[in-house]
């Protein structure tokens, strides 16, 4: 029989290891809830199994757990941050705060991000100016996934991107993905469930094409819609690492090495929707927009016609009513990170 957790429980349980390993109260339930929030998405990938992940880098100094993210740059509609090597989390969320507050000054605010770190699913920033009446664009660079188009070496990240905004009555429309056919943490999280992962989404060191999730993360991941999405990929290392001042293609470290400093980058942007038309009929539009989408027959064998972020609505929804049911291993993973630091997981044994 499963046994579902509760969210809240889950993420206590995430903040108290955050605070274990030297975080501020308020940075380490901010941490423990976007893992816990992704989870509810139906994310696992990017939920609680990368706890001791992060936790590792900050037992090593790669992340400095009291750093404070601080604005360098201050030109009206625009800022620029050094991160001070601070979680990703923590100044994503700074980041995309500054952004909607700038935006409600002047229209538009526009903040680069350097000297950060990995912060999980780019949706749970996004959101934020989407709920603060904003559209919201979130860019990050990553460690090396994927070869340039030609070439079979990686040197570069599968940089991902979101766009938020408001739906009306509906839950926000929200874009989130990375520019491989798949992310990478999808291929740790069947690794760690032991399962083959589909063709197409990866080849081995010797360019050759796997099922075999092992031989994935040792060689490349495949770019989404082939050259397409390789250039975005380099467009997105542009606006995160290049423009910002952070590191780019081959000098970015990802979660997954404990001792290797990231130096990632990050754009947030948010554009204040009540400056363009009123909120109100912004809305109104979105609704009507979404309506003509789910108004076109069904393809054979499709359930229904989702907008995007839509699944992710009905999924948290039913993970906070039913409780959260999470991999044996990732249950395993948790309590050896919870013990380490003299915390009683309290969970039920894999």
């Amino acid at each position: 029989m499963t046994t579902r957790l509760s969210p809240d429980r889950l993420r206590d349980l995430a903040a108290a290891v955050y605070a274990g390993a030297g975080m501020r109260q308020d940075d380490a339930q901010l941490c423990a809830d976007t893992l816990v929030q992704a989870d509810l998405w139906g994310h696992q990938s990017h939920g609680l199994m990368r706890l001791s992940w992060y936790a590792a880098r900050l037992a090593a100094g790669a992340c400095d757990p009291r750093a404070r993210p601080e604005i360098v740059v201050d030109a009206g509609g625009l800022a620029v941050i050094d991160g001070h090597e601070a979680m990703g989390q923590v100044t994503a969320a700074r980041a995309m705060a500054e952004a909607v507050a700038r935006a409600g000054a002047h229209g538009i605010g526009a903040v680069a991000v350097r000297r950060s770190n990995h912060f999980g699913t780019a949706m749970y920033f996004t959101l934020m100016a989407a709920r603060a009446g904003c559209v919201g664009f979130l860019s990050t660079n990553a460690s090396p996934a994927m070869a340039p188009w030609g070439g079979r070496a990686k040197a570069l990240g599968n940089n991902p991107w979101s766009w938020a905004a408001p739906a009306g009555r509906h839950a926000p429309l929200v874009l989130d993905i990375a520019n491989t056919a798949v992310a990478r943490g999808k291929i740790y999280l069947a690794r760690q469930k032991g399962q083959a992962i589909p063709e197409g989404w990866a080849m081995d060191a010797s360019g050759r094409p796997t099922t075999d999730p092992q031989a994935a993360i040792d060689g490349l991941i495949l770019p989404m819609a082939g050259h397409k999405g390789y250039a975005i990929s380099v467009v997105m290392d542009m606006l995160s690492g290049v423009l910002t001042g952070s590191a780019f293609g081959s000098g970015v470290a990802g979660p997954y090495q404990a001792r290797a400093r990231s130096g990632a980058g990050h754009l947030a942007i948010a554009l204040d929707i009540a400056r363009i038309q009123p909120l109100e009929a912004f809305g109104a539009r979105m609704e009507a927009f979404i309506a003509e989408m789910r108004a076109v027959p069904l393809a054979e064998g499709a359930e229904a016609v989702f907008y995007p972020g839509e699944i992710e609505a009905r999924a948290d929804a039913a993970n906070r009513r039913d409780g959260l049911d999470l991999p044996a291993d990732t249950l395993a993973d948790l309590a050896r990170v919870a013990g380490a630091y003299g915390i009683d997981p309290g969970l039920p044994a894999g």
